[in-house]
């Protein structure tokens, strides 16, 4: 099963090391040289500074509401708790090219309701980007959350600690795999999104998704692979050092 579905990864990155431009197996020989070529695209520079720009910030800001939106979740009751829930999951559900057409007509909207410019500015693709992210903080934090103890946090405000000291002193570190683990997430689906950015993106500015995409409207060769391999090992690493220090299996 491990074979499986890692599969595709192995072949994108032996793909990245063929020699022929024109891919066929088997291949004539290996070299580096695409890895050289797609160092020296700017394009491909540029869109992954600004695709780390707006995964860290929309992965910082869908962390911290979803944790508040999972607390208001689990901890109180009030009428329309399920409803607020499948509407917050929702993003998981609907196919990203739908959301992407949604959130770029809702912009319109609202441009011509606020008389201002969101579509193709920093701000609304970072907006669009923290939607996306905020269902896995709820969905990972709120699994966590149903798991802990209760009579904890009473221990802590039976020696004295308010609501609030009980929740950062002792609630929120016991979350903590799986703030971490949605924060991974999050960078992640944000990082390698295409269908949401496609839609909302200004004029010179380019995440690498996109960025792959125009170069695959005019060629085709194992440039792309070698992109798409230093992409596999960059997020394996950060995954290996997130498991170092927080288990992921635990929340996952």
């Amino acid at each position: 099963m491990y074979g499986f579905m890692l599969c595709p990864l192995f072949f994108v990155v032996w793909l990245s090391f063929f020699e022929d431009a024109i891919l066929y197996f088997p291949p004539s020989g290996y070299t580096l040289s695409w890895y050289v070529k797609a160092w020296e695209n700017q394009d491909f520079a540029d869109g992954f500074i600004f695709s780390l720009q707006v995964a860290l910030l929309a992965a910082c800001c869908g962390v911290a509401m979803g944790v508040v939106a999972a607390l208001g979740i689990i901890r109180y009751r009030y009428a329309g708790r399920q409803w607020v829930n499948t509407l917050l999951l929702s993003p998981l559900l609907i196919p990203g090219i739908v959301a992407g057409i949604a959130i770029y007509l809702f912009y319109l909207r609202a441009e011509n309701l606020l008389d201002t410019d969101i579509v193709g500015t920093y701000g609304g693709l970072v907006i669009a980007h923290v939607c996306l992210t905020i269902p896995w903080t709820v969905r990972l934090v709120s699994a966590s959350m149903q798991g802990l103890d209760p009579s904890i946090e009473e221990a802590a405000r039976n020696l004295g600690a308010n609501g609030r000291q009980a929740f950062l002193r002792v609630t929120l570190p016991m979350l903590r795999p799986a703030i971490v683990a949605a924060a991974l997430f999050s960078f992640i689906v944000s990082f390698e999104n295409l269908e949401l950015s496609l839609s909302l993106v200004g004029p010179g500015s380019t995440t690498l998704p996109i960025a792959i995409m125009q170069y695959l409207e005019f060629t085709l060769d194992p440039t792309i692979a070698a992109v798409s391999s230093v992409q596999i090992l960059l997020l394996g690493l950060i995954m290996l050092v997130t498991d170092r220090y927080v288990k992921l299996s635990q929340v996952v």
